[in-house]
């Protein structure tokens, strides 16, 4: 066998062109949808793999928006049902950021904006939504793409225990407003768990000098 020990190995040297796409069939389409893609898709040794099926659930993208009083250092948590909790002991009630989905021929910024609305009745203005970074959240199974950003707002302003949300989507919304140590505190002790929220308190926890 070869040693490769010191040997450089290029990094994601192949792209969309690479993989093969023979069909596409949609298994179920209700408030979500489910494809099943038959594909194959070049090999790292250069050969191509054989056809093979994989399930995507195609949930659609989000936008999430961490809202930072950088003056009383200060976070605004949103408190609310999570069905897909269910089949574990946690409670599904969880503490996350504002967030919602695309709606047609929207913009990432303009669903930050309505939803901070929608959820915490908060106006933003596009000039104060700051990116942070966007990601895949579990690109084995779901298409789905986190945009992620942070944007200040006055804590002052907001009543701790307010309700939000709209009653069409049975949102049942409850603010929260959390120190930055206060919220890292929840975060190490397993309060704070979904994805969004704890990517976005990790990125405040390196940052929050520089805001």
């Amino acid at each position: 066998m070869q040693d490769n020990k010191n040997k450089q190995v290029s990094m994601l040297q192949y792209d969309r062109t690479d993989v093969t796409i023979s069909a596409i069939e949609t298994k179920y389409h209700g408030f979500f949808k489910m494809n099943e893609y038959h594909l194959s898709h070049k090999l790292f040794s250069g050969d191509q793999s054989k056809s093979f099926t994989r399930e995507v659930f195609e949930r659609g993208d989000a936008v999430v928006v961490m809202l930072y009083d950088p003056k009383k250092d200060a976070l605004l948590l949103l408190e609310q049902f999570r069905p897909g909790v269910l089949r574990t002991n946690e409670t599904p009630w969880m503490l996350e950021f504002v967030a919602g989905m695309f709606d047609d021929n929207e913009s990432a910024i303009d669903v930050a904006i309505r939803e901070a609305k929608e959820e915490a009745n908060i106006e933003l203005k596009p000039e104060s939504i700051k990116p942070i970074m966007k990601y895949l959240s579990s690109p084995g199974g779901t298409s789905e793409c986190i945009y992620l950003y942070w944007a200040t707002f006055d804590s002052s302003k907001v009543s701790p225990g307010s309700v939000y949300g709209l009653a069409n989507e049975n949102e049942d919304i409850m603010l929260h407003v959390v120190s930055r140590n206060d919220a890292l505190a929840l975060l190490t002790n397993g309060k704070i768990s979904n994805a969004a929220t704890v990517i976005g308190l990790q990125w405040l926890a390196i940052n929050y000098q520089n805001l």
